[in-house]
């Protein structure tokens, strides 16, 4: 005896599904189309509630589409719709159909796949070390085509931009000034103390004023200006630029006519050229200040003897060494700044993505040249 859910039953081709049950069979009749999702998944709700371990039947059943085939497949489950794909009466179009959703709406996930760890760690290497090749690819175009544009611009004083020159030494420079001479005065204190403890195991306290002296002439100097600009002024390029992109700024300039590299970038870096030099002389003195205060309070060594032991011990060259790095870290954080907001891809989160990228970038092209420049000088005996 048939057994319904108080719906009529359809012939195929009726314009809209219905369902027939009879013991643990389901019938599926008429169109089971988009048409009719609504009605139809009213139905499927009903059954699913009252009903389990159903077969389906597709006799009557009329037209399908994957909505249909998707409300099917979350009655019956996947694996008895799969069970009854072989019924005569059901066309091999429909079959395919039905076969594809039950296959997709499957709750059983494939089990994974083992992966090699060596072969992992070797892709991913790999994938690092293209996308590294790609960057530095794309920075020595970048270089390039900023070398190019100031040599163009250079015997033509018409085209020089003073106003955003002098802005943006205004900023970088000058705005930057406190920051790095408390912060180098500082260094050079704990310096100075860290050098005190060190030789005053060997009698050698005095030696500590050579140690202050060569250290921010040769490296401390230069290498926290350079790392605090490229915080510093390296995120705002790329934030000012990438926010130009964003607002459409950068095709307007394009549209007029307008080299974006030669309103943008030259400026930057020629007043990055110009501060970093300044800010590297005011951190040298400043670090030697903070170690003659440590040293005058901590070790009896008046500031007329510290002057006179570095003027003795230390020289000019170590200060050459130091102030003729920083022109080099100030065009690579400038042109990493720059480029970096280029890249910006037109939204908020790329723009906060590419502003860390260059930091992160900047601050390890600073270090990595430093590293370089130290093992050449000592090389040469400079």
């Amino acid at each position: 005896m048939a057994i319904t859910s108080g719906l009529t039953t359809a012939k195929a081709g009726e314009p809209a599904g219905t369902l027939e049950l009879s013991g643990n069979t389901v019938a599926f009749a008429g169109d089971w189309t988009l048409a009719h999702y609504p009605a139809l998944n009213r139905q499927v709700s009903q059954f699913k509630a009252e009903n389990t371990s159903l077969k389906p039947e597709f006799t009557r059943l009329g037209r399908l589409d994957t909505a249909g085939a998707s409300l099917m497949v979350k009655m019956l489950g996947a694996e008895p719709v799969l069970a009854a794909l072989e019924q005569p009466s059901l066309p091999e179009a429909q079959q395919a159909l039905l076969k594809a959703v039950a296959e997709s709406m499957c709750e059983s996930a494939p089990a994974p796949a083992t992966v090699n760890p060596l072969l992992n760690m070797l892709a991913i290497t790999g994938e690092k070390v293209t996308r590294l090749t790609r960057l530095l690819w794309l920075l020595s175009g970048f270089i390039g085509q900023t070398l190019t544009t100031l040599f163009y611009i250079l015997p033509r004083p018409k085209r020089w931009r003073f106003t955003p020159f002098v802005a943006a030494v205004h900023d970088t420079g000058l705005n930057a000034l406190p920051i790095v001479a408390l912060l180098t005065f500082l260094v050079g204190a704990v310096v100075a103390f860290l050098g005190a403890t060190v030789l005053e195991d060997f009698g050698a306290t005095i030696y500590t004023v050579d140690l202050v002296a060569f250290s921010f002439l040769r490296e401390f100097g230069v290498l926290l200006a350079a790392i605090l600009l490229a915080g510093r002024t390296a995120s705002a390029f790329t934030a000012q630029i990438g926010a130009m992109k964003v607002n459409e700024e950068l095709d307007a300039i394009r549209t007029l006519g307008l080299n974006p590299v030669e309103l943008l970038v030259v400026p930057r870096v020629l007043a990055m050229m110009v501060s970093l030099p300044v800010l590297t002389f005011v951190g040298m003195m400043a670090g030697m200040v903070g170690g003659a205060v440590v040293c005058a309070l901590a070790l009896d060594i008046p500031p007329s003897q510290f002057m006179a032991i570095v003027e003795r011990d230390i020289a000019l060259k170590h200060f050459l060494v130091g102030i003729g790095k920083a022109p080099v870290f100030a065009f690579l954080i400038a042109v990493i700044g720059c480029l970096e907001g280029f890249k910006v891809s037109g939204s908020a989160q790329s723009v906060g993505e590419h502003t860390t990228s260059s930091v992160v970038q900047s601050i390890f092209m600073v270090i990595l040249l430093d590293s370089v420049a130290a093992l050449f000088f000592m090389e040469m005996g400079w």
